[in-house]
């Protein structure tokens, strides 16, 4: 193969297997300010439809992903989506694609946000299996998969992963109406610069997330 072969082979790579976050639709702009962008778990009538957001092509960069996702979200002043399913033929909805799918985007005011079910999510990592132990019970992590504990209040919860080297981390939940967000991976993660959709807390590999990335990732993560 000669460098010219190589080079267009390269071009054609990227063009494939690249990854585009379009804003497909826009139907409404709204001015708001609202710094956070959240998982609404069906449409409420109190939330208002602004537009569409569609992600083509697979990346193990879910904080890239989602950083993208929000500046579309933003250009049209939404502060909550919902995963919108492509339909198979017979019109039912077709099984989750993390390489393509779609996003509905809403403006929901902040008296009419849905409560939090108060629960810890932890994530895997994109790429491998992960150990992870809460209060000592053990679970294993599918890449792309995330568990979650309904919490107790004033109850102590200690989540390790269970490595020679690994980290433990520890905390006290204040209430049930919260919940809290963490990834177990060996890797690490960058936060992005706004700080929107990055880590805020960490130990070792066990990093907390902002609770608007975290629910990024319940949305294209499988349930354990």
């Amino acid at each position: 193969m000669n460098k010219f072969q190589i080079i267009l082979f390269v071009l054609i790579s990227q063009i494939v297997f690249s990854q585009n976050v379009l804003l497909n639709k826009v139907e409404k702009i709204n001015d708001n300010k609202d710094k956070f962008l959240i998982l609404l778990p069906v449409k409420t009538e109190q939330a208002e439809y602004l537009g569409e957001v569609e992600v083509r092509g697979f990346s193990n960069d879910d904080a890239a992903v989602f950083s993208a996702i929000y500046k579309k979200a933003k250009e049209i002043g939404a502060n909550s989506y919902s995963l919108q399913p492509f339909e198979t033929i017979d019109g039912s909805p077709s099984k989750f694609d993390a390489a393509h799918y779609r996003l509905n985007l809403y403006y929901i005011n902040k008296d009419n946000l849905p409560k939090k079910d108060g629960s810890i999510y932890i994530f895997a990592s994109s790429e491998n299996d992960q150990k992870i132990s809460v209060n000592r019970k053990d679970y294993i992590l599918e890449p792309r998969s995330y568990l979650t504990i309904p919490v107790i209040a004033s109850e102590v919860y200690t989540i390790s992963t269970k490595k020679l080297l690994g980290s433990t981390l520890k905390f006290q939940v204040k209430d049930q109406s919260s919940s809290y967000y963490f990834q177990a991976s060996s890797s690490k993660v960058k936060a992005d610069e706004s700080g929107v959709g990055g880590l805020n807390l960490k130990s070792g590999d066990i990093v907390g997330l902002e609770s608007s990335y975290g629910d990024f990732l319940r949305s294209i993560y499988t349930q354990r």
